[in-house]
């Protein structure tokens, strides 16, 4: 790795956001956005907050900006949001920015304040490879972790770019396989549905990228959709095979929905039952028929009814536990009594039906 290790004080007038910044988003890295454009973008950043800090605490040396020099320009690898909140800072400052936010900021900050601030700490790398593996451990599994699209897209990046396995990148950033792997697949999918499914706006699968990442780890998706988790990144090129792009087409309708439909269901935590559901003919056969079809009949049909009922004993658990923290203020409310009657009333019946468990061991539900 060629990183010099000497730290170096740069202007900041000098350095450059990074166009190709995986938080930015890949149709904005696309486009090879100007400064100001990358600037603008990134205003929403809590970068204030940056500003404050430095003008009150300046800018320590264990904030370094890492940086590489690209045709003739010194672009930062890590940092952007400092340097930006940085830029608009001195911008502020010389009176160019109409927010009144961060007028306020600049005409609470000394000239000795916004004069230290011009010149950065600076570690410079030969090329961007030098850096991926830190940025890799710092940003998908470390404490400054992206979100999944970001993590995706820069995972994706080391396999199709640089060409690395799986094994590679588990060793370059320090994550595990399964995640690296769970991550690719994602992105190769996205870019998949973009390509080939219609009437899907690519814009709400990035937003719920993350949903999609989860559901992607049920193996009811994976039968449904006939995708090889256990293959090599050139077999997860084409993700779903085109056998089954009926069956992706409907995977996205459901959990995306459409301009005229609604997804299926929007609480991510209802991922896995979604996979159930894809795990299940029936269920399927029901969300193919239905017009339109709901989310909690369909789970339904994919569960025995055993497994039904355990669900609602177990969710009654947790509503009561809830209950429990507060129910002792109340201990004169009519209204609550007649609940717990109620309630103790069906606990008995349950009770009953397994006479080898003593009341006493119930007593917190049903006494």
């Amino acid at each position: 790795m060629a990183v010099r290790k000497s730290i170096k004080m740069v202007e900041v007038a000098r350095l450059q956001l990074d166009s190709k910044n995986p938080r930015l988003g890949r149709h904005f890295n696309n486009r090879k956005p100007s400064q100001d454009e990358i600037l603008k973008e990134m205003k929403d950043w809590t970068l204030d907050e940056l500003a404050v800090s430095f003008t009150e605490s300046g800018f320590w040396p264990q904030e370094a900006l890492v940086i590489v020099e690209e045709d003739g320009q010194l672009i930062v690898l890590e940092g952007n949001r400092r340097l930006a909140a940085l830029k608009l800072l001195h911008e502020a400052a010389q009176g160019n920015l109409s927010s009144p936010k961060w007028t306020e900021i600049a005409n609470s900050t000394t000239e000795e304040q916004i004069k230290k601030l011009s010149s950065v700490p600076c570690m410079k790398v030969e090329e961007r490879r030098d850096v991926q593996g830190y940025l890799g451990f710092r940003h998908v599994t470390g404490i400054k972790q992206w979100a999944p699209a970001e993590k995706a897209s820069f995972i994706s990046y080391l396999i199709d770019k640089e060409n690395l396995s799986y094994r590679d990148v588990m060793r370059r950033i320090g994550s595990k396989t399964p995640t690296i792997r769970q991550h690719y697949f994602a992105y190769r999918l996205l870019i998949q549905i973009e390509n080939e499914v219609s009437d899907i706006s690519i814009e709400d699968v990035e937003e719920r990228f993350s949903v999609m990442y989860l559901s992607l780890r049920s193996e009811g998706t994976r039968k449904y959709l006939n995708i090889d988790f256990s293959a090599e990144p050139k077999r997860h090129f084409q993700p779903v095979p085109s056998t089954r792009l009926q069956a992706l087409g409907n995977y996205c309708l459901w959990l995306f929905g459409t301009k005229e439909r609604e997804p299926l269901f929007r609480d991510s935590r209802q991922t896995d039952t979604f996979g159930e559901i894809l795990g299940s003919e029936e269920a399927v056969t029901y969300l193919e028929q239905a017009k339109p079809p709901n989310f909690e009949v369909a789970a339904r049909k994919a569960r025995s009814e055993e497994a039904a009922v355990v669900e609602h004993i177990e969710r009654a658990i947790y509503e009561v536990e809830q209950a429990l923290s507060l129910a002792h203020l109340y201990g004169d409310s009519q209204r609550l009594r007649t609940a717990v009657e109620r309630l103790n009333s069906g606990t008995t019946r349950l009770v009953e039906l397994f006479p080898d468990l003593r009341r006493g061991d119930n007593s917190e539900f049903i006494s």
